[in-house]
């Protein structure tokens, strides 16, 4: 264990409160105006996965256990979870549902993400920031529409939803951000 200042926390990172470890889902800065700034972090208790809220002054100091975050590549899925397996060395991990969470929407077969785990149990997953998707379903482009920054809908091969500029068309590889599915730029491919 190490001790490091509370606003230095970060999603993935393992933390001990009371004795127990926790896994960071999202941790917020706060500075009101008036008053001492504080850090509001969502945690996931590691022995029975129950989410707790922790809040800490920024200055405080807090246990950050050592975690162990090495490249995978994902493999399939199926009832027992996400499969990866190192590259190095061929060992396979089963990654739950639980850890995975809105990003399996994201992962195609050989991707290479990064997994944090402690005690050889996966506990976090942190998919390439940029991923490649064909269109599949969208509406035509109307003439004259391509001058305004207006986006429309539009469906994705792995089935999620985003918004695209008026002049993509179905059949065309976009390239989005997995942290929040947007729209970033035609694929070069």
């Amino acid at each position: 264990m190490v001790k490091v200042i509370a606003s230095s926390l970060r999603k993935g990172n393992v933390v001990e409160q009371d004795g127990k470890l926790h896994v960071v889902l999202t941790a917020e800065n706060i500075h009101p105006g008036k008053g001492n700034s504080v850090t509001n972090v969502n945690m996931r208790r590691m022995i029975d996965g129950v989410k707790v809220i922790g809040r800490w002054r920024t200055v405080e100091m807090v246990e950050k256990a050592d975690v162990d975050e090495r490249e995978y590549q994902f493999l399939y899925h199926d009832a027992e979870g996400y499969h990866f397996m190192n590259p190095e060395n061929y060992d396979q991990i089963a990654v739950g549902e639980d850890v995975v969470g809105d990003q399996a929407a994201y992962l195609s077969d050989g991707m290479m993400v990064f997994l944090k785990t402690y005690n050889d149990v996966a506990i976090a997953i942190e998919l390439p920031a940029r991923v490649t998707f064909e269109i599949i379903d969208t509406e035509p482009a109307v003439k004259g529409q391509t001058a305004t920054s207006s986006y429309k809908p539009a469906v994705l091969s792995n089935g999620t939803k985003t918004m695209v500029p008026p002049h993509i068309g179905i059949g065309t590889r976009i390239v989005i951000m997995t942290e929040d599915g947007s729209y970033v730029e035609r694929a070069k491919d």
